[in-house]
């Protein structure tokens, strides 16, 4: 990607905590160019109801797409549709979201994808036959939602938001049994997303609502090999979906589109991991699904119900400043980046207004010229 000059720095530096609106950019910064550059097609039903994207290590893209009832894969480099693993619950209308699936996804070695599923379990499955080869109950009453994984520990930590308290559940990735639960009876409005920080050895979870206050959330702090909580950070006017792990050990709290139904502003918060300390306050929000790319010091925001419509949000993580909100489409609260080439996945809902993706499709951006 180009540099900035030195007074396109200046400049961009002196415009900090000004407030850019939707569809425009720092100018000079590095992801200027950043365009849409494809459009990929998902076979099957239309594409109406979908959750979380991952693209792993060898730049395979992973969508959980509960219209299709599987995780679609495609080759993130040539936009090549791979294939679809099947057997997950799917969406139905009449029952919902509680008991939908697939839901979570994240990459565990070169070779499997971990996804959750409306059945309250966790199901693995080999990118390279596009098979499910193992499905792994947390007992639960509802689904099972958004997951991580942590190498360390040989964990994958899946959470049950919809039940009630919701709970963690602790899974080896060796053995694939369940090693531990933890509930979690103060997040009154569920659990969203988990990570791994890699420099604590800690896992952080993004807690909506605590005790049942509307403007109180958190990120609750658990050690992956006592399997009990830490500590919880405290964060305001959020309700916190969303997590990534960026530069200086910071988190990119995802303040949720439930938060903006709630009256609280579209924005988004970076918070110290260790101390809780909130760094900053960027003015592009109502996210689901947020992602680092660490490679590129940016953050990326499946802002769905940012201020002007759904949005790319795009931000520079090592001065936590917003850098563009790029718009999107209907639903598009998922997001996903390959490190290697820079591209950025985001799916959006079928729309007849919209020509290239009447029937549900996955917006491709990438910086020009790549």
């Amino acid at each position: 990607m180009p540099k900035s000059s030195s007074l396109i720095s200046l400049l961009a530096a002196a415009v900090t905590s000004l407030s850019l609106l939707p569809g425009t950019a720092l100018a000079g910064s590095s992801v200027d160019s950043l365009e849409r550059v494809g459009t990929l097609h998902v076979p099957g039903v239309p594409l109406a109801v979908f959750d979380i994207g991952y693209v792993n290590q060898d730049g395979v893209y992973a969508l959980a797409d509960r219209s299709n009832a599987g995780l679609d894969f495609f080759d993130a480099a040539t936009d090549k549709y791979l294939g679809r693993a099947g057997g997950f619950a799917g969406f139905n209308k009449a029952t919902g979201t509680k008991v939908a699936g697939p839901n979570g996804v994240v990459a565990v070695g070169a070779h499997e994808f971990w996804a959750s599923d409306g059945d309250s379990s966790v199901k693995v499955v080999d990118a390279r036959t596009m098979k499910v080869i193992a499905n792994i109950p947390t007992h639960g009453k509802e689904r099972t939602d958004e997951i991580a994984y942590d190498p360390r520990d040989h964990l994958v930590i899946a959470v049950n938001n919809a039940d009630s308290p919701p709970f963690v559940t602790f899974i080896s990735t060796r053995t694939r049994k369940v090693v531990g639960r933890l509930e979690l009876p103060h997040a009154t409005d569920g659990a969203e997303q988990p990570l791994y920080d890699p420099l604590t050895k800690l896992i952080y979870l993004s807690i909506p609502v605590v005790d049942k206050v509307d403007a109180d959330g958190a990120v609750a702090v658990i050690s992956p090999r006592s399997h009990t909580l830490v500590k919880m950070l405290p964060v305001q006017k959020c309700m916190p979906a969303g997590l990534a792990l960026g530069p200086h050990d910071n988190l990119l709290l995802g303040c949720s589109d439930d938060g903006v139904d709630a009256g609280f502003p579209a924005h988004s918060i970076v918070m110290n991991a260790r101390s809780g300390k909130i760094e900053a306050d960027v003015p592009v929000g109502g996210s689901d699904e947020v992602w680092s790319d660490m490679s590129d010091h940016r953050y990326y925001l499946a802002a769905v119900a940012n201020k002007g419509g759904p949005a790319l949000g795009i931000v520079d993580s090592l001065h936590n400043r917003m850098i563009a909100a790029v718009p999107t489409g209907p639903r598009a609260h998922s997001v996903a980046v390959d490190a290697r080439n820079g591209k950025v996945f985001v799916p959006i809902q079928a729309d007849p207004s919209m020509a290239d993706c009447t029937q549900g499709c996955i917006a491709v951006f990438a910086p020009k010229g790549d």
